[in-house]
């Protein structure tokens, strides 16, 4: 998660410093940066989606997500610099900046409406899955303890408010800065769960020495459900590549010469492929091992099996991961938000000014009335949200239908036909046209389906 802290950070650019850092990335610090950015939570669900489309559509569908997000950033990559009659090509630090600098100002404020929107939703995305895993660390010490017939059956409310809790706390620390450690945290545990969930996979498929799973995936006895659960099981394939997001700031930070958009291309087509395999094969083996029972979130099925305290361990590196990773999409929110805050209220000398607060033995803190209001305010809200709707793969498709499209597809398409000066009813004007048209169905089917599964959820 370390690219994506570091992305979203610059895309407050009235906060950028007046000189900024000098730009030294390589190809192999943006593949770096891409693979701990994109590798996250979402891998959990892919197991999941895997079971819903079966042995042929599943793989086929990551490929598919795969390729269209590699094509994608070909097109951005090649946004990140603007023609400037006066000044020379101009770069665009930022996906806002970019589709303001080529589209104009209404695209500009949707692009950063529904990007403020993903964040937000990250959070409660995060929050759930981090109850999720508590509890999951529970139910397997209970079942290691007790025998696998006990009814060790719990809720996760309660661990839902605890990372609540420690949100409210770490979101007083002013800007991204104050949480570098968390995004190097977050990045290694990041790894080390989903490494864990693709070995205990493989481990439990070579012991039952058979392959779980058929070539349609799981059956249901009414065909609307099906087809529901495969719309579900698409918008967590699409969450789980939110490369668009990030990659202007990751070019940001590389040298020049060669030129940016050359070795942003030749460190995406390494890092897409790179993490699809993973993709693929933690999907595969989470589903080869459960089958018609593959759980929602990967690191959950595992409760029954020993080492137990090998699925603690992943378990406890979602939530660490999430705690982090919680962090590092909120704070750009932040910073747009109480910037906006502070523009509007400039006289009010209290809410803007920072307070000293000092606690005996420990430290001197500063404390800030509109942050400690405004963030608070915030996390209570992804927190309430998530224990009303505390539904994992549905939130995450949901999450895939709203962003995967917009910011995917439909802008790094009119950016490119734009630059590019391509003539409408063109041959490849209109071949454009129809991918994008094609996706947005897709991700449309996804919503929906999404958004059919949390009413049924929460009805039943």
């Amino acid at each position: 998660m370390v690219g994506v802290g570091e992305a979203h950070h610059s895309q407050n650019t009235p906060l950028l410093p007046k000189f900024p850092r000098k730009r030294t990335g390589n190809v192999w610090t943006a593949i770096a940066h891409i693979i701990t950015g994109v590798i996250g939570s979402g891998v959990l669900s892919l197991s999941w989606s895997m079971a819903q489309l079966g042995w042929i559509v599943g793989p086929l569908a990551m490929v598919a997500f795969a390729t269209t997000t590699l094509f994608s950033a070909f097109l951005l990559c090649n946004s990140y610099r603007s023609p400037d009659p006066e000044h020379g090509p101009t770069r665009n630090r930022s996906y806002i900046e970019a589709v303001d600098m080529n589209l104009g100002k209404n695209n500009s404020l949707a692009c950063g409406f529904l990007l403020q929107l993903t964040m937000y939703g990250f959070g409660i995305a995060y929050t759930i899955t981090s109850g999720i895993s508590m509890r999951a660390i529970q139910e397997s010490n209970c079942y290691h303890k007790e025998g696998h017939d006990a009814p060790c059956t719990y809720g996760d409310t309660y661990y839902m408010l605890l990372f609540g809790v420690v949100q409210i706390t770490l979101s007083q620390l002013p800007d991204f800065h104050g949480i570098q450690w968390l995004s190097v945290v977050a990045a290694i545990m990041s790894f080390t769960y989903a490494l864990i969930g693709l070995g205990l996979g493989v481990a439990k498929v070579i012991g039952q020495g058979f392959i779980e799973g058929s070539i349609t995936g799981i059956s249901t006895t009414n065909p609307v459900d099906k087809i529901w659960l495969v719309s579900q099981a698409l918008g967590d394939v699409a969450f789980a590549y939110p490369f668009s997001i990030i990659l202007f700031e990751i070019q940001d930070t590389l040298e020049s010469p060669p030129p940016e958009n050359q070795t942003m291309k030749k460190a995406s087509a390494i890092s897409i492929i790179v993490t699809t395999f993973f993709y693929l094969f933690c999907g595969g083996a989470g589903y080869a091992a459960f089958g018609n029972y593959t759980p929602g979130n990967l690191m959950t099925g595992f409760g029954f099996y020993e080492p137990y305290l090998l699925v603690d361990l992943a378990n406890i590196c979602v939530v660490l991961h999430l705690v982090g990773g919680y962090q590092i999409y909120s704070q750009p929110l932040f910073a747009n938000v109480e910037q906006w805050l502070a523009e509007k209220l400039p006289e009010n000398g209290v809410m803007n000014k920072d307070y000293r607060l000092k606690i005996p033995l420990i430290s001197t803190f500063r404390i800030n009335p509109l942050r400690l209001s405004f963030r608070t305010a915030y996390v209570l809200s992804t927190t309430v949200i998530a224990m009303i709707f505390p539904y994992f793969n549905q939130i995450l498709g949901v999450l895939g239908g709203i962003n995967f499209w917009p910011l995917t597809i439909y802008f790094p398409v009119e950016m490119y036909l734009k630059q590019a000066n391509v003539e409408a009813w063109t041959t490849k004007w209109i071949l454009l046209r129809v991918f994008s048209t094609v996706f947005l169905v897709i991700t449309v089917f996804a919503l929906i389906g999404s958004i059919q599964g949390i009413i049924s959820a929460k009805l039943s």
